[in-house]
């Protein structure tokens, strides 16, 4: 594997599976392109099954426990229902556990191969979902403007990243993606505190952003004055 395939990996790992794929901007889906798609499938299960999994403050250890049991029980759902929509399980994370933590919410990383849907629609339910837990879809397609459509069909537009060494296709991806926060050769798009967070679609709801100028103006009671100070009065009333 070059360098830049790698990185691509790692950068996709640490964005599904780092703080249990338990945050707002935890890729959920990947979708490669063409021939990418193979050698992606079979790094990232990799990536996936090697996973240092266990009680987050012992050396060593990448990745703890979802939240709740709650939280473990939802995610396995999901994966069962992909699984009865004929997904292809190629990491399975699910009945393992941690030694000397045997009672703790620990579901290991998870890799799908799911179905190409037919229609708009992006298809089965774990790809139109937020998983919130450690489990990554891959959705292969066969080239970027597949790729765009997959991603703009689905309800949520919090974040979307493209790695790529063309800049055209960065370009493009950049203009047609609907996602408020883009990544290019990032894994995980969070923008710093002057720049505006900014999800999209059902990835928000209100009128202004958090952050940068929105959360100034969210804080701020505007006032709008109009005055003339003519010399003469042109006007007749």
């Amino acid at each position: 594997m070059g360098l830049r395939a790698y990185a691509t990996t790692q950068a996709a790992a640490e964005s599904a599976f780092g703080c249990a794929g338990q945050r707002c901007l935890a890729a959920s889906v990947a979708i490669p392109v063409g021939e990418a798609a193979r050698p992606f499938i079979q790094a990232i299960s990799e990536a996936a099954a090697t996973r240092r999994v266990g009680y987050g403050l012992d050396d060593g250890v990448q990745m703890g426990p979802v939240i709740t049991p709650e939280s473990k029980a939802r995610i396995e759902s999901l994966l069962a229902a992909a699984c009865r929509d004929n997904a292809r399980v190629l990491v399975d994370g699910r009945g393992k556990q941690v030694k000397k933590f045997e009672r703790g919410n620990f579901l290991y990383p998870t890799v799908l191969e799911t179905a190409k849907p037919d229609g708009a629609d992006i298809g089965m339910e774990i790809l139109r979902t937020e998983v919130f837990g450690p489990v990554l879809s891959v959705l292969p397609a066969r080239d970027l403007d597949e790729a765009v459509a997959l991603a703009n069909s689905a309800s949520y537009g919090n974040m979307a990243c493209l790695f790529t060494a063309s800049g055209a296709a960065a370009r493009e991806f950049r203009y047609r993606v609907a996602a408020g926060n883009v990544g290019i050769n990032v894994g995980v798009a969070a923008p710093m505190a002057f720049f505006p967070f900014s999800g999209w679609k059902d990835s928000f709801f209100g009128d202004l952003h958090a952050q940068g100028r929105d959360a100034i103006d969210f804080y701020t009671e505007k006032k709008i004055v109009v005055e003339r100070w003519p010399a003469t009065w042109s006007r007749k009333f």
